[in-house]
């Protein structure tokens, strides 16, 4: 790919990120207390100790993640569905979704929110007990984790289709991680960020 094909790529990529945060108003993942602050750059609480990340480091996540039109994608610790829905718009219809979360109240709170973009390609579900992520045949082509692990997952990894992305924070470092179409893995690092940590089992 030349400098040239690079920047525009890059400048798409960028388009579409944004027009997905145009389209998807935060505000209506917010509960009703935190609504007046949807705006602001920071992370606000959402209940059970979790929240609802700052859309800059949201911003970040996903132009890492770099999500093609009509991928399939999984969206873990989903909690209100905001980065679910972020996620739909980016996919499109001929795409799919999954969010996955543990908590069965922020997970039924989180699939109404995402009900009212009238997106059924995105959708919101409760974990399995004792699974992390949604393993699927074929895998999926990109994994978006909200929250810390104090390890790289290779449960998430293994769920990683050929060719596919994840961008997780492992302790305190963003990590995108990179599968060839011959399985072979590679890692890098971009930026510090603080989040809740994931829970595993």
């Amino acid at each position: 790919m030349s400098l040239a094909t690079r920047a525009d790529h890059g400048r798409m990529e960028a388009d579409a990120v944004d027009a997905a945060l145009r389209a998807i108003d935060r505000r209506g993942f917010l509960p009703r207390a935190a609504r007046p602050w949807a705006d602001q750059d920071r992370p606000l609480e959402i209940g059970h100790g979790q929240t609802c990340s700052q859309p800059s480091t949201v911003v970040a996540m996903l132009r890492l993640l770099d999500v093609p039109p009509g991928s399939a994608v999984l969206d873990v610790g989903a909690g209100s569905g905001w980065t679910t829905a972020l996620l739909g718009h980016l996919v499109g219809s001929e795409g799919q979704v999954l969010g996955v979360e543990r908590r069965a109240d922020l997970a039924a709170w989180g699939a109404a929110n995402l009900a009212r973009y009238g997106m059924p390609w995105a959708r919101e579900v409760l974990a399995r007990r004792g699974v992390l992520g949604w393993p699927r045949d074929g895998g999926w082509q990109r994994v978006l984790v909200s929250a810390a692990a104090q390890e790289l997952p290779q449960a998430l990894v293994d769920q990683l289709a050929p060719g596919g992305r994840m961008v997780i924070p492992v302790r305190h470092a963003m990590v995108r991680v990179d599968v060839d179409d011959q399985g072979a893995i590679r890692c890098s690092d971009h930026g510090t960020y603080s989040f809740v940590p994931l829970i595993e089992d």
